[in-house]
């Protein structure tokens, strides 16, 4: 699914580029693409937590047993927070430095690159954290969200598992 969606926004983004598409469409669809390609590259390196599933822990840290449900959830977690984090690094920069060049803060046009850089940065720094703090490190799960496998073992309502990075 994941596969599909880049190919097809690939493709959109090189038909808007030849047909002249305004500037900020087609700076939007590029950070589109980012969003997609980043959400995609997390799921396939993380794709053995899809296949086997990862540790659920009860409230005391002991764990429970390994589900793919959790690991579903963890994945889609990081995933979503990858596209917002570099989504929003790629996109935002180019929407100020447009204002910065509309407004004529910068008059030499040879410091636009350092101010550039310097906003990227910004931007990045800024949502670096942001991106981290967007779901816990450690997720939780509703025990109807479980395997019957790792319910039977346990009486317990809430578990807990390790989302990672």
């Amino acid at each position: 699914m994941y596969l599909c969606s880049v190919f097809f926004l690939s493709l959109g983004i090189l038909t808007s580029a030849k047909a002249g598409l305004p500037w900020l469409g087609s700076h939007f669809l590029f950070s589109l693409y980012w969003c997609l390609m980043s959400a995609f590259t997390v799921a396939m390196v993380r794709s053995p937590e899809f296949d086997n599933g990862i540790e659920v822990m009860d409230r005391n840290g002991n764990v429970i047993g390994v589900s793919k449900k959790a690991g579903e959830k963890a994945v889609m977690e990081t995933a979503l927070s990858r596209a917002v984090l570099f989504g929003t690094t790629f996109f935002l920069p180019e929407v100020l430095m447009y204002f910065v060049q509309r407004a004529r803060f910068v008059k030499n046009p040879r410091a636009l690159g350092p101010v550039r850089m310097f906003v990227i940065m910004s931007v990045l720094a800024g949502m670096l954290p942001v991106s981290f703090s967007m779901f816990p490190q450690c997720g939780e799960i509703k025990r109807a969200d479980l395997e019957p496998e790792i319910l039977t073992s346990t009486e317990e309502t809430e578990f807990f598992y390790n989302r990672g990075i």
